[in-house]
């Protein structure tokens, strides 16, 4: 490539999301980058009430300003963005083999379309880069297990470079046997100046927001923020506001978001006459309202969640953060007794007793959301930039300086 050229970049992705738009932006925003994201399905409102957040709704910040984009012609029998069949885009190998991009981007290989991207950028020569979230908590019976490890082994070395979002991600990557030398830290991140700047604009309205959502005065809010399905565990929540409410009657629940489990945990919240409100699902710009009026976050979710955005928005509004054990961000986001609190999947009895010394300690709790944001802030859309500019320099001759660096 010439001294003068910019380097030609091209990303596959599922959907339009409302996390890696600014990524995409901030990316083909530097100089030296032309960037092309490729779109294999077009999520309507209809879609987003089919996989799993409840209700039909469209995101309120921009998805596709600032960066050159397509949607691939998907073929398809039943196009969705869940599933191996759901996005089929055959058109994208052809142009692969005919664009000759310097470094091609896939987000994992969970759909015939970036296998169909990766089988081009092999046969073709392109360089591949892969930006997934898989770790290795997620376990399965004996005979899947050992086929998936043979079938990773063959396939995760042959990545040209790694695009790594957390520690967890790069465990995942070393096991199945990629060089770490190729690895670039490419954090899993959110806009943190976007959730940074709403907060403190609704800050002064901390009471009026309560108000609205009818939290008494005097309250620790711990919020629960999320698709209300199984994976987040939000029976957990529930379960362990009942019991610490039994010993600390200054607990509030605040449950942000919409699914198939809702109905059943207001009928709980009703029938132990929790104090509990549901807000219903609330749209990116409403979001920092929910972290305004919150105290704590809380996320209660199994090893499906591969990661947990939803904590780095938290904590951009500079908020501590209580996570599973079994989360994917828990590694790289808590530090105990400075940015949050880990607890074990499931246990709501320490969870309970973690709550409770959140709402025993309000100074501490204070000291811990200001030490998330500062934590939050070296997971930056500009790090994970950085990380991805380093990998295509690295995939196109150059090297980088430094090895492999998380928190």
């Amino acid at each position: 490539m010439a001294k003068t050229d910019k380097y030609r970049v091209g990303i596959i992705a599922t959907h339009p999301i409302q996390y890696y738009a600014p990524w995409y932006r901030a990316l083909a925003n530097r100089p030296e980058v032309k960037l092309k994201v490729f779109y294999c399905h077009h999520q309507g409102p209809e879609d987003h009430a089919r996989s799993e957040f409840g209700i039909p709704f469209a995101w309120d910040i921009p998805l596709f300003d600032g960066y050159e984009h397509v949607f691939l012609r998907n073929v398809a029998r039943h196009p969705a963005v869940f599933g191996f069949f759901g996005c089929d885009t055959p058109d994208i190998m052809r142009i692969i083999y005919e664009k000759r991009f310097d470094a091609f981007i896939t987000h994992g290989w969970r759909t015939k379309s970036n296998w169909q991207a990766i089988d081009a950028c092999w046969r073709s020569g392109t360089p591949i880069l892969v930006r997934g979230d898989s770790y290795l908590l997620a376990r399965h019976i004996f005979l899947k297990q050992w086929m998936k490890y043979i079938t990773h082994r063959w396939f995760i070395p042959k990545f040209d470079a790694y695009l790594v979002v957390g520690k967890r991600a790069r465990d995942y990557y070393l096991y199945y046997g990629a060089q770490e030398k190729k690895m670039f830290f490419a954090p899993h991140t959110v806009d943190n100046d976007f959730f940074a700047a709403h907060k403190a604009a609704f800050q002064p309205e901390r009471e009026n927001i309560r108000n609205i959502w009818k939290i008494p005065k005097g309250s620790v809010v711990f919020l629960f923020a999320g698709k209300i399905v199984p994976k987040k565990r939000p029976h957990d929540f529930i379960n362990a506001i009942k019991m610490t409410y039994n010993r600390c009657r200054q607990i509030f629940g605040l449950v942000v978001g919409d699914g198939y489990f809702r109905n059943s945990l207001e009928r709980k919240v009703k029938k132990y006459n929790l104090p509990v409100v549901f807000t219903g699902f609330l749209n990116q710009s409403d979001m920092p309202k929910a972290y305004t009026a919150a105290d704590v976050l809380v996320l209660p979710s199994d090893a499906v969640e591969t990661w947990g955005l939803v904590v780095n928005e938290a904590m951009a509004c500079a908020l501590p953060a209580i996570v599973s054990n079994k989360a994917g961000c828990t590694s790289d986001l808590i530090i105990s007794g400075e940015t949050g609190e880990e607890f074990r999947c499931g246990d709501t009895r320490q969870l309970s007793g973690i709550m409770e010394r959140f709402i025993l300690d309000p100074e501490k709790r204070e000291n811990m959301g200001k030490k998330a944001k500062e934590l939050i802030d070296r997971y930056s859309i500009a790090a994970s930039v950085d990380g991805a500019l380093q990998a295509i320099k690295y995939v196109t001759g150059k090297r980088r300086e430094e090895p492999f660096a998380g928190r």
